[in-house]
């Protein structure tokens, strides 16, 4: 009897140099290996800890890197020149986390918006995609996207929790649309509509691990091989199987990412 192979696919966002993840590799790539996750990319969200996050990548065939700072880390400031000197890196293939982010911090966020333009100049300068957060802060977002021209080198809309019509608004541009483990719960009325309505080609799958576990690990830490529940649930939710989505996803991933 031959063995069922199971669909490649490729967890676009995790950060595994966070510390639950110390002393674990070997745990977690033997799940991914296990679930099918063929590839991950591991993601920056300051630069004093890019080193670890880089180390990660270079030590595996199938990691990558980003390199950014997170909308959240307010005391850090950064220069394109420094972004774009750290990307030339063949392992970095993407400039991020940046973005913005209004949820968890108030007050004056001019310097969180002139960063995100940095971000967005070091990407068209090094001609690398870039990888967003944005929460409640889409209009911002989006205006700041068009103003700086994002759309030259594109990238994607990490862990999606929007409305279509900002969904909309980030596939005008050309950017690609990620889901993470917030499509499975039965909460996500709104998101499960847009992961519905997406195109295929234009859709990524991620864990945003150790965050957000999908259904039914919800809870736990979460690791890149649980990224085969998002997919699960979005071949569910478009009544496709779950092959069609692998093949879609991980495609989209390496034209964006590696192309």
């Amino acid at each position: 009897m031959t063995a069922h192979i199971l669909p490649g696919l490729v967890d676009s966002h995790c950060h595994l140099d966070f510390p639950e993840f110390e002393g674990k590799l070997g745990e977690v790539r033997a799940e991914m290996q296990a679930n099918g996750v063929t590839h991950a990319l591991c993601i920056s969200v300051e630069l004093p800890k890019f080193p670890k996050v880089l180390a990660l990548a270079e030590a595996h065939d199938n990691f990558f890197a980003s390199v950014g700072v997170h909308p959240d880390h307010e005391a850090e400031s950064v220069e394109s020149a420094r972004l774009v000197e750290l990307a030339r890196n063949p392992k970095v293939v993407a400039i991020g986390e940046t973005g913005l982010d209004y949820h968890r911090l108030g007050g004056d966020l001019e310097w969180q918006r002139e960063r995100f333009r940095t971000h967005i100049r070091a990407a068209r300068e090094c001609g690398k995609p870039l990888v967003i957060h944005t929460r409640d802060a889409a209009e911002d977002t989006l205006r700041i996207m068009r103003e700086e021209k994002a759309g030259e080198v594109g990238g994607v809309m990490h862990c999606f929790t929007e409305t279509q019509e900002v969904a909309d608004g980030a596939l005008a541009l050309g950017f690609h649309i990620s889901f993470s483990g917030i499509v499975t719960f039965k909460n996500a009325a709104q998101l499960k509509e847009v992961a519905r309505n997406v195109p295929l080609d234009r859709i990524l799958v991620e864990t945003d691990s150790p965050y957000l576990a999908p259904v039914p690990h919800r809870g736990q830490t979460n690791r890149p091989g649980l990224v085969r529940h998002v997919a699960e649930e979005i071949a569910r939710l478009r009544s496709v199987s779950l092959d069609e989505v692998a093949q879609a996803t991980s495609a989209n991933f390496f034209r964006v990412f590696l192309k």
